[in-house]
């Protein structure tokens, strides 16, 4: 799979995954929010470590610099 993620796209997934998980450790964020965050925070942490973001695909997109 091509990769198609800069790196400041990837530092912001980061960001956001361990604020996601520092909310739901926290208690914060309970019930439906915390399961949808958990996800989100999974899929982020997925895509900045292999640089690649599925949605960007189809649309022929790329924050990375060639």
């Amino acid at each position: 799979m091509q990769k198609n993620m800069g790196t400041i796209d990837r530092v912001v997934r980061l960001v956001l995954a361990l604020v996601f998980a520092a909310l739901i450790a926290t208690g914060t964020v309970t019930g439906v929010v915390a399961i949808i965050l958990g996800v989100l925070a999974v899929i982020f942490l997925a895509t900045s470590a292999i640089s690649t973001c599925p949605l960007y695909l189809p649309f022929k997109l790329s924050t990375r610099k060639e």
